[in-house]
C-alpha cells in the first residue's frame, strides 16, 4: 500500500518541536490519519536521497540495518495490522491482520500507554547487515540508529500536535511473533503514539 507523499516544508520550528516535546502516555480515542502516520514513517526511516540510500536517521556506514514495523490500531485509511515499512518506495506490507495493541501491552509488561496507543511504530535489528562491517560493535551502532529513528518520531509528532513515548523491548520473542518478523529480525525499540487527551 502507497503510503501519501510526506510534508517537507512548513510547520512548527526545530527549537519549538525541542522545548515542546514531552512523553506523553495518556491518548484520546480520536484515530490518526494516514497522511499522519505516513509523515511519522518517513520520518523515521524515510528516504532523502534514492542515488545513495541515505535516510532520515544517520546509520553506522551506510548500512541500514533497521527494519520498521507499523503497528496500526486506529487508523483513518488503513486496516488494524501489523505492516512492514519500505523506506524505497514509501509503502506498506501487511504482516499480520488485526488490532494487535492488547498483546502488544502484554508484551511490554502491561503498560497501558501501550495497549491504550492509536498506533506504534517498532523497530527490529538486522544485525548482519551492519555486523559485516563493524563487528561486535554492530549491535551497539544499531541500537543508536533506533534511538536517532525514535527522536525523529518525537520531534515530528509534536510538530502534528500527536503525543509520543518510547518504549524499551522487554520481550522481544512475543514482539517478533506479533509482528511476523522474519527471522534473521530482532525486535529493538519502539515507540507509542496517539491523540493526546486535551
Amino acid at each position: 500500500m502507497k503510503l501519501p507523499a510526506p510534508k517537507l516544508e512548513g510547520g512548527m520550528s526545530l527549537a519549538q518541536t525541542l522545548a515542546t516535546r514531552r512523553s506523553v502516555r495518556e491518548y484520546a480515542p480520536d484515530p490518526l490519519s494516514l497522511e499522519e502516520v505516513s509523515q511519522l514513517l518517513w520520518s523515521a526511516q524515510g528516504m532523502t536521497d534514492s542515488e545513495t540510500g541515505f535516510r532520515t536517521a544517520p546509520t553506522a556506514g551506510n548500512t541500514q540495518p533497521l527494519e520498521t514495523y507499523l503497528i496500526a490500531g486506529a487508523v483513518d485509511g488503513i486496516e488494524p495490522g501489523v505492516y512492514r515499512y519500505d523506506p524505497k518506495t514509501h509503502s506498506v506490507e501487511q504482516t499480520a491482520a488485526g488490532d494487535k495493541r492488547a498483546e502488544l501491552g502484554a508484551a511490554c509488561f502491561g503498560q497501558a500507554c501501550v495497549s491504550g496507543c492509536n498506533s506504534a511504530i517498532l523497530f527490529a535489528a538486522v544485525y548482519e547487515r551492519i555486523n559485516e562491517k563493524y563487528g561486535e560493535l554492530g549491535p551497539k551502532f544499531a541500537a543508536m540508529e533506533a534511538g536517532h529513528a525514535a527522536q525523529n518520531i518525537s520531534l515530528q509528532a509534536v510538530a502534528l500536535d500527536i503525543g509520543a513515548v518510547a518504549i524499551g523491548v522487554p520481550n522481544s520473542e512475543q514482539l517478533k511473533d506479533l509482528a511476523v518478523m522474519r527471522e534473521n529480525e530482532e525486535p529493538l525499540y519502539m515507540m507509542v503514539f496517539g491523540k493526546p487527551k486535551s
